[in-house]
């Protein structure tokens, strides 16, 4: 009783100190920060005016002044913020000596404050540089920028890494976190091989926010972006310290094989954060929140698959025309299940006991069979999760008969238990509603879109009926 009572005057206490704060210090935070922006635009601008995003020039000493004043101004925006004084540990090692600079675990926008410290270069969307006021700012670090309209622009960042980071110390340190996507810091996610592939000595950087009440983590799911920095700017006081690790230089195998050298300075952060390990990649977040699509379970088996898929080398560079022949091969089967070495035939892939893994999870019924279209839109899922529309007219395609292109009640909870990654669910209400007509069958043309809708909105507990909150039926 006694603790009940606690916590409801903490929480009261706690409203109370907010509701203070956002009427006292954070307007008065929020134009200091804003303020420090503008008064850093200017020297940015003059700075970065005229000079070549190719090659490297001469650090004259004008410019040094410029870093200074900005690195200046940068440290009185962050204090203003509540971050009074910052932790170093360690020694930044010379760009000569670590072109790299590899920073987990990477948990929100305030993971900026490495960046204005030491002015390193990073590794960002190119349309930033566009932002009013930001984007000036952003080129003045000179960072490798990625055109996500360019279809060669991974190619194109990764010869731009290695170039930078093979110039012998000239240009500036790249700083990369290369978990790829804000996590929150219980554990260290799969490295993205990118700041490994040059095959260079890399300096390790851990950082860490120990207040008492985390108002920094910002990972997609829960507060958004203006409440993070609303609630963080309303605490006296905010803690960051930054640990410089020893130099890790790769070995003769480890430049052969990034993955490997990727794992290995994972395993070296996170033994110094304190913090364990998982086998789970930006890739498999992007599956698990895509957001307004098939929005999957926590405990799906999409992510097991996903991993399964990366460990195979399957991942599709050209998703779509390799999915469309994979369905048309499909087609041809007429609904014939595929034994184990089938299986292997089909991918053109060697049997291994990776392979035995991903077909054990098709083999529903133990009988070392699987249907083969189970597997197709699952690889759809995790190669273009965002691409819902596609995936389903792909499924469709692949269940329907020849003579009115229509797929039964049976057919249509296999799609969507594949698509979803659930084990039981039942979709009679859901084929009912869809089936006014009653006639036992539905097509894409007709209704597709719906299953689209409700596929996106309506997954609650596998094994229940179900039916989209929002849905039209037609």
């Amino acid at each position: 009783m006694h603790s009940c009572v606690n916590v409801q005057l903490l929480l009261i206490r706690l409203c109370s100190s907010i509701a203070l704060m956002t009427f006292t210090l954070f307007p008065i935070r929020l134009l200091i920060a804003a303020f420090m922006m503008l008064l850093a635009w200017p020297f940015a601008f003059l700075a970065s005016e005229w000079r070549s995003e190719a090659t490297v020039e001469p650090q004259c000493l004008w410019r040094r002044l410029v870093d200074i004043i900005l690195k200046i101004i940068m440290r009185v925006m962050w204090f203003a913020g509540g971050f009074h004084w910052m932790t170093v540990k360690g020694q930044r090692a010379l760009p000569r000596e670590a072109p790299i600079l590899t920073l987990a675990p990477h948990s929100s926008y305030f993971d900026a404050i490495p960046v204005t410290m030491t002015m390193s270069s990073i590794v960002m969307k190119s349309e930033s540089k566009d932002i009013p006021l930001w984007g000036t700012l952003i080129k003045y670090i000179r960072p490798v920028f990625v055109s996500r309209s360019d279809q060669d622009s991974r190619k194109k960042t990764v010869e731009e890494i290695k170039r930078r980071a093979h110039s012998g110390g000239e240009w500036p340190q790249i700083m990369i976190f290369p978990e790829g996507t804000c996590t929150n810091r219980s554990c260290l996610i799969t490295f993205k091989p990118g700041a490994f592939i040059p095959a260079v000595p890399v300096q390790p950087v851990v950082i860490r926010y120990p207040n008492k009440l985390d108002t920094i983590t910002w990972t997609w799911q829960g507060p958004g972006a203006f409440e993070i920095l609303w609630l963080t700017l309303c605490q006296l006081h905010n803690e960051f310290v930054i640990e410089f690790l020893p130099i890790y230089t790769p070995s003769e195998e480890e430049k052969k094989n990034p993955t490997l050298f990727a794992i290995n300075v994972r395993r070296v952060m996170a033994e110094a954060l304190g913090v364990p390990i998982t086998d789970y990649s930006f890739e498999d977040c992007q599956l698990a929140m895509a957001e307004g699509q098939l929005r999957l379970p926590v405990d799906t088996c999409l992510l097991e698959f996903a991993k399964l898929v990366r460990g195979l080398g399957l991942k599709l560079q050209n998703s779509e025309k390799t999915l469309q022949d994979y369905g048309n091969r499909v087609r041809k089967l007429e609904k014939k299940k595929l034994g184990f070495d089938d299986f292997a035939h089909f991918l053109d892939v060697p049997a291994s006991d990776m392979l035995r893994d991903m077909f054990d999870l098709f083999d529903e019924h133990e009988d070392n069979s699987m249907d083969i279209r189970e597997f197709v839109i699952a690889l759809s899922v995790v190669c273009r999760p965002a691409k819902t529309l596609g995936t389903m007219k792909l499924a469709f395609r692949m269940f329907e008969t020849v003579e009115d292109g229509a797929i039964t009640e049976r057919e249509l909870a296999v799609i969507l238990k594949t698509a979803l990654g659930v084990t039981h669910l039942s979709v009679s209400s859901l084929f009912a509603a869809i089936d006014a007509e009653n006639t036992g069958k539905m097509t894409f043309g007709k209704n597709g879109c719906v299953c689209v809708a409700c596929a996106g909105t309506c997954v609650k507990n596998a094994g229940s009926d179900w039916l989209p909150r929002n849905m039209t039926l037609p």
